[in-house]
């Protein structure tokens, strides 16, 4: 695996894909800005070994149109405030002017062009597209995991037009963190899965079946489980569909002797609202009509004190719907136990959109061993997928 300490980028210009997908509000300010930290090291190291930075991005789902809304303009100020630099920004990422822009750069210079989804060959992966954007550079480095699992143009294709290519430190960072679980993680491996639906897991589950010791189950999808048990879940949500599939998932684990451990109780409200009237209960009696929302003080503990038996954590999926204070508790509670592993020697990986805003939440992101910046990506990665971006490097 090369990484940007292979080279030195004395008078080279790197193309560097980045992933400045980041939120921005109504006055398209920047209201996180982890993504565009997560890049810095490896802008800094080419312009530190006197190198110059052209960076490319997406922003949004623009879908080949050119529209203000998506335009990575308001990035400028806030890079350049953190590189302690200008960066020059070009108004198209393939035309005359950015291949102008490119060719004058000089030493310490960072370039970004515009959206790349502004052209619809991005997503397409078209060659021509990616030739021209190679044509800007000496050097091609993919630092945007959250969009390694896509073949598009600047992630994939582009790779081929360059003899000299990288990880970047967090593309790097990112494979190695995710490897260490998958292959070479210190026993107990407990996983913990969240989320609204079963659907979305069972490819994580099943590649992760001969890896783990534990698999803790919480979030929307338990109530599937415990309905295939036979559990009363009222209107709680259920895939009915998946029950099959969790009656299989439960006898697999068994097989392989691998501990599932479902919730033993349940926050159940009269409504899907902040403001519904909630109640605590054994998660297979929820009274009819009534939904669970959040997992309950009897599994709160037992979940800490299989995460304080573990060596090896992986967590991906809220226990909860942790967006409103009401139901947030079994997810802040998870993540303390977790905090609590971490400083007592165990590695904890934790990724995917919810868990990643979750942890960020309760501002507990810097007291775990890894934070992944990409959910689908690393979700690919840990069902087993080959990543475009990642097999375009090797």
């Amino acid at each position: 695996m090369k990484t940007p300490d292979d080279y030195n980028f004395s008078g080279k210009k790197a193309l560097v894909r980045v992933d400045f997908n980041v939120p921005l509000n109504e006055n398209f300010t920047i209201t996180d800005d982890t993504r565009i930290r997560a890049a810095l090291p490896t802008i800094n190291k080419i312009i530190g070994d006197g190198g110059a930075v052209i960076l490319m991005s997406h922003l949004g789902r623009p879908k080949g149109l050119i529209q203000d809304k998506y335009s990575l303009k308001p990035i400028i100020k806030h890079l350049s405030a953190l590189l302690g630099r200008e960066v020059k920004f070009a108004k198209d990422c393939i035309n005359s002017e950015a291949k102008a822009m490119a060719k004058d750069l000089i030493p310490g210079d960072v370039l970004l062009l515009e959206n790349l989804r502004f052209h619809k060959q991005e997503e397409a992966g078209t060659e021509s597209f990616a030739e021209e954007l190679a044509s800007l550079g000496d050097i091609y480095i993919n630092d945007a995991f959250g969009t390694a699992h896509r073949a598009h143009a600047s992630t994939t294709v582009v790779a081929k037009f360059f003899q000299e290519k990288a990880f970047g430190y967090l593309l790097a960072d990112e494979v190695r963190n995710i490897e260490k679980v998958l292959n070479n993680a210190e026993r107990p491996l407990t996983a913990i899965l969240g989320g609204a639906k079963v659907s979305g897991k069972i490819l994580i589950i099943e590649q992760l079946m001969d890896k783990i010791d534990n698999l803790i189950i919480g979030g929307g999808m338990a109530y599937t489980f415990i309905k295939a048990q036979g559990g009363k879940v009222g209107s709680s949500l259920v895939e009915d569909d998946r029950i099959e599939t969790a009656k299989g998932i439960l006898e697999i684990a068994k097989q392989k002797n691998v501990r599932i451990h479902l919730p033993l109780d349940t926050i159940y409200a009269d409504s899907f609202s902040n403001e519904a009237n909630t109640g605590v209960c054994a998660i297979n009696q929820i009274p009819a009509g009534k939904m669970g929302l959040d997992i309950g003080p009897e599994t709160e503990k037992m979940y800490a004190k299989v995460i304080a038996c573990s060596k090896t954590i992986l967590w991906n999926g809220p226990m909860g719907v942790f967006e409103m204070e009401n139901f947030a508790h079994g997810t802040k509670s998870l993540a303390d136990a977790i905090v609590d592993a971490t400083s007592n020697g165990a590695y904890s990986l934790v990724g995917g959109g919810d868990s990643v805003a979750a942890i960020n939440k309760f501002n507990l992101a810097s007291k775990v061993s890894y934070v992944s910046t990409g959910g689908g990506a690393m979700l690919e990665y840990l069902e087993g997928k080959t990543l475009p971006g990642v097999a375009a490097l090797n």
